[in-house]
């Protein structure tokens, strides 16, 4: 059977998973396998779902005419980056999706130049026609422009153009929507553009020798770790002995229990992979990404693949507030370690670090969302923990002279707000190191601005963002790399409203707090000492009895009026949280509740830190 390989690489919500649910609910075999098929299947993740973006990659396999079309459905966000990277290594072409109102946006360009630089043909699909203020003309033309600025070349320049609504299943070569009937001519120029697998050009008599990179990683619970990746020669047979060259050069050899291959949604049991398959095997408990399976009497390792460094990172601890143990399964120590060593077996852009203490951990990761990631699916699985304010990963760098200087994580953040806030945006990325790249304005009163800022200046700017901009604007960003330190950031105000005594709380003690600022509760909530139930209007702390009950007398009735005065709380989510908290706070996350705390608690236990601090100091 012919094969192809392909992934489809877009820009955050530009339709990618749309598209790809589309293919496969219009394939050959599709149907008669799965049966009804629901929206957006390949989003089979309920984090997924909630935030309408792709975190994990996902493979998938349909059938059009004879060709086997694997599908590879990739992350859009740019913390997950790096892996977008390195399954440009596993495919031959790529679909780009381009939005037909927004056009080419920050992260469609990265990935975009590694498909680039890795020679792949692109086809690109002009996405959301249908919408009232579609562009595709103008999204074409940007799309060209990004082409020549990437330095494509002239063959790659030259890339077929699809029209398509994919929220519909149409698709054709002509903007008319009208004349589209379905999904088909995406199936056609995938098999009529894009190469199938060609086998790498080797000396004679090596040309059939086994070679097959890991790119991914799954776990199963009953094959163990399972390694995703391209077999570019010669054939994997379950059972088979294979050399494994890991990433320091190291040989071993290994038996393969189990070799997959993708059908429709799911892997299958093979007996064997041929060569421009991807498949998955199973066997090396203890392989990572970047290593090469090949012949064991004539290993021929693979180029490794880079695994990007964690740039920020924050600290993991058991929950120890007052309520522990009332929301979760998994409260203890050894529930967290566990847990967090099964993340790290598929997770290789995760880094954890004891900390001088049994019952705390160091988590690095590549941005915040990766980490909210993993602390939504925890507290998901029934864990209690607490986790410290984001922190940005420096570097040192050792100079000609001898010396060295500080180096720290830059990103680009492209912005989209209507005119009148610019000014305002403009300002509170200056405040946060930030440097104006590009700015340009659309004829429909919206400004688009590229900074260059440090990662420590964005972290807790996304709320503020949101506020200045009234709900309007659209900021995304991008790692750029290390670059040397900007300097010092003035800190950005900030206080809490903070709960002096536990108990349940009542309208009477909250109508004080709000006068204070915003709330983050409503009334009948457990609060104890400690506990963070608002933001202050001023910068500094205020303590406040928010469970107080109002003494009853004889000419007024409990809480009587009240009711009315509360205003609606403000519902934190957990990156709101952790975008939120400041130094001297935790976030407590359980599978019930959100809830930020003082890492200490008490007020005598705040003194003994402080005093204690000024000693150190």
């Amino acid at each position: 059977m012919e094969l192809r390989n392909i992934a489809i690489i877009a820009h955050v919500d530009h339709g990618k998973t749309t598209l790809v649910d589309a293919l496969l609910k219009q394939s050959s075999n599709f149907k008669l396998k799965t049966g009804a098929a629901t929206e957006l299947i390949m989003d089979s993740n309920e984090l997924e779902r909630e935030r309408g973006i792709t975190i994990f990659s996902k493979n998938a396999s349909v059938t059009y005419h004879g060709v086997k079309i694997n599908i590879v459905d990739t992350p859009g966000h740019a913390d997950f980056g790096g892996e977008v990277e390195r399954i440009m290594r596993m495919v031959d072409g790529v679909l780009l999706l381009v939005d037909a109102k927004e056009g080419p946006m920050p992260q469609t360009k990265f990935v975009l130049r590694k498909a680039i630089q890795a020679g792949h043909k692109v086809i690109v699909v002009i996405n959301k026609i249908d919408k009232p203020d579609a562009r595709p003309e103008w999204a074409l033309n940007a799309t060209y422009d990004l082409f020549f600025e990437l330095d494509a070349t002239e063959e790659q320049i030259e890339f077929p153009v699809i029209y398509a609504a994919a929220r519909e299943g149409k698709a054709g070569a002509a903007k008319d929507l009208s004349a589209m009937k379905d999904i088909e001519p995406i199936f056609e120029a995938i098999v009529r553009h894009i190469p199938a697998p060609e086998k790498p050009k080797r000396a004679p008599g090596e040309e059939d020798l086994l070679q097959f990179l890991t790119v991914n990683l799954a776990y199963d619970n009953y094959k163990g770790k399972i390694a995703v990746g391209r077999l570019y020669s010669g054939t994997l047979r379950k059972g088979a002995t294979v050399a494994r060259v890991a990433r320091d050069g190291t040989v071993t050899k290994e038996e393969l229990t189990a070799i997959m291959l993708f059908d429709g949604l799911g892997r299958m049991d093979a007996e064997r992979a041929e060569a421009g398959d991807i498949a998955a095997i199973a066997g090396i408990p203890d392989i990572t990404i970047g290593e090469t399976i090949t012949d064991p009497d004539h290993p021929l390792p693979l180029p490794t693949i880079a695994i990007d460094e964690p740039t920020i990172k924050m600290t993991f601890g058991i929950n120890t507030s007052p309520l522990r143990g009332t929301e979760g399964k998994f409260t203890t120590s050894r529930n967290l370690k566990e847990r967090l060593e099964k993340e790290l077996e598929t997770d290789v852009a995760l880094k954890v670090v004891p900390t001088d203490t049994t019952d705390k951990w160091v988590v690095a990761g590549r941005g915040e969302l990766h980490l909210a990631i993993l602390i939504e699916k925890m507290r998901r699985e029934g864990f209690e923990l607490e986790v410290s304010k984001p922190q940005v990963i420096f570097k040192e760098e050792k100079l000609p002279d001898g010396g060295a200087r500080k180096l720290e994580p830059m990103e680009l953040v492209s912005v989209e707000v209507p005119n009148e806030y610019s000014g305002a945006v403009i300002e509170m990325f200056g405040k946060r190191l930030g440097q104006m790249k590009n700015m340009r304005a659309d004829d429909k009163g919206i400004s688009f601005m590229d900074f260059e800022a440090p990662t420590r200046g964005l972290i807790g700017i996304r709320n503020r963002f949101l506020t200045a901009t009234r709900g309007t604007g659209i900021m995304n960003t991008l790692f750029l790399g290390y670059e040397p330190y900007r300097g010092d950031l003035t800190a950005i105000p900030h206080g809490s409203i903070v709960a002096t005594q536990a108990g349940q709380s009542n309208n009477y003690g909250l109508v004080t707090a709000q006068g204070r600022g915003k709330l983050f509760i409503s009334a009948g909530t457990a609060v104890y000492e400690g506990m963070v139930v608002g933001e202050n209007a001023k910068e500094g702390d205020v303590f406040v009895h928010v469970a107080r009950e109002r003494q009853l007398t004889n000419f007024r009735a409990k809480n009587e009026g009240l009711a009315d005065q509360l205003e609606v709380p403000l519902n934190l989510s957990l990156e709101d949280a952790l975008d939120y908290i400041s130094d001297d706070e935790l976030v407590e996350a359980t599978p019930q509740n959100i809830r930020i705390r003082k890492k200490y608690l008490t007020e005598t236990e705040r003194k003994r830190a402080g005093s204690g601090a000024k000693a150190a100091g």
